[in-house]
């Protein structure tokens, strides 16, 4: 569990990297072969490693703010320029994975025309597409048959804590309720069980 601490105190822990990323989403009236509610369109990213995360990446204090830092990752990720204030800011935590990391997260909602043109720009003109970003990705909210949807989303490999940052931010922006989130997280561990070949 990531411990956390306000962003004036991340900002004065010296020796200390800092990373930022962004939780970008909005609204859909889109419907999955025509009858399965999208409802929300929450973007992440298949990162170099393989490991699903959010846009974003380490920034330099000293030199710029965490915004400008966060705004500038972005555009070379996603190809265009977001606006990203002090008021998205969600949390600042010290990285469970990695010493001395201070990981800051934020959310912003954008329309849904917005966040396909985002979308076509991260193929069509971000510097880091097929480099250190594989592709964006949608998040699947809904529930369908034997686990599909949002479960197996998240029983694919997250990096660091990104993956708690989904579940948190879900339930924060009232994308999905307690109980959802919960159905989702115990199928997600029922399949890593079975695909692991570990019973229990």
């Amino acid at each position: 569990m990531a411990e956390q601490i306000t962003r004036e105190d991340a900002l004065t822990r010296e020796g200390h990297r800092h990373a930022c990323h962004i939780m970008l989403y909005g609204d859909s009236s889109a419907k999955l072969f025509g009858k399965i509610p999208i409802k929300h369109i929450v973007l992440m990213q298949m990162r170099f490693d393989g490991l699903l995360g959010f846009p974003g990446g380490l920034v330099n204090p000293s030199e710029e703010t965490l915004e400008a830092g966060l705004i500038r990752e972005l555009h070379e990720e996603v190809g265009v320029a977001v606006p990203v204030g002090v008021d998205n800011h969600v949390s600042s935590c010290l990285s469970p994975s990695c010493p001395r990391l201070i990981t800051h997260f934020y959310i912003k909602k954008m329309a849904e025309p917005e966040l396909k043109e985002l979308e076509r720009a991260a193929v069509a003109t971000a510097t880091d597409h097929g480099l250190e970003v594989l592709g964006m990705v949608r998040v699947p909210l809904y529930f369908l048959k034997n686990g599909g949807g949002l479960p197996y989303f998240l029983s694919h490999s997250f990096i660091s804590n990104s993956r708690a940052q989904l579940l948190s931010a879900l339930q924060s922006c009232g994308l999905l309720s307690q109980g959802e989130l919960e159905k989702a997280v115990r199928q997600a561990q029922q399949m890593r069980r079975t695909h692991s070949g570990d019973p229990h």
